[in-house]
């Protein structure tokens, strides 16, 4: 099957699986957009696993030398993450969610993340976008991460200026500066952000962040205990 092909159908699970996500699993975010439930939201609900030949598989990459993922390419879960590094969601998951996942998860072998930039939030996102993959070409994908969603950002407040993003390298420990605004301004970077962009819109993704666990969709800064859910009822599927 084509990757448009592969796209397109995954798409069409993606949307039911949202529908689905809207109507039980993932309760209602809070005013401030913390991503926690509210009190008569229910629970996350069981998950039954896709099948190994569905297509929404073969989005995950699993390429041992991708810079913008991390844990082992054979983990029974791969989640995707396609965010903007100007959404506070995406900000307060790497901050307060996503390192709990990685020391019960990454660490352990069960879970592999899997970044996509998705910039919708104007130009100052295409710059981050194309900085952080820059840093990936350096081995720094993930310490530029966390310089960047160090805090959260207001839209457009200058965060993200040429100025800053060469800041944010340099305490992220990239090496060679002057080659990282060179691979931030080739069409390459253009190119390979455009590539993870399209991905998304073909997959009808309209809010950032959005996480795609071994296929199932959780849309927002989610709690933690719903992360834990997924992973924990995939892995158990994968091992049985």
């Amino acid at each position: 099957m084509g990757a448009v092909a592969t796209l397109v159908t995954a798409a069409l699970v993606l949307g039911l699986l949202a529908a689905a996500l809207s109507g039980g699993s993932g309760g209602g975010e809070s005013p401030d957009g913390a991503g926690q439930r509210t009190a008569d939201a229910p629970g996350p609900s069981a998950l039954q696993p896709l099948p190994e030949d569905h297509p929404v598989h073969g989005l995950a990459r699993r390429d041992a030398g991708d810079p913008l993922a991390m844990g082992d390419p054979d983990a029974p879960v791969v989640m995707l993450t396609y965010a903007d590094f100007q959404s506070a969601l995406a900000a307060r998951f790497a901050r307060e969610t996503e390192p709990e996942l990685i020391s019960a998860y990454v660490d352990a072998g069960v879970l592999r993340i899997e970044f996509r930039n998705f910039p919708v939030n104007g130009p100052e996102s295409d710059l981050a976008a194309r900085a952080a993959w820059a840093a990936g070409q350096q081995d720094r994908f993930w310490e530029f991460y966390r310089a960047a969603y160090a805090e959260d950002t207001h839209l457009g407040s200058g965060r993200f200026s040429r100025e800053n993003v060469l800041a944010m390298a340099e305490d992220a420990g990239v090496p060679d500066l002057q080659r990282f605004e060179t691979d931030m301004d080739a069409e390459a970077a253009a190119d390979a952000v455009a590539a993870d962009a399209d991905e998304a819109l073909l997959l009808g993704i309209s809010a950032v962040p959005t996480f795609l666990v071994n296929g199932h969709p959780l849309i927002g800064n989610r709690p933690l205990e719903e992360f834990r859910s997924h992973i924990d009822q995939l892995a158990g599927a994968a091992s049985e």
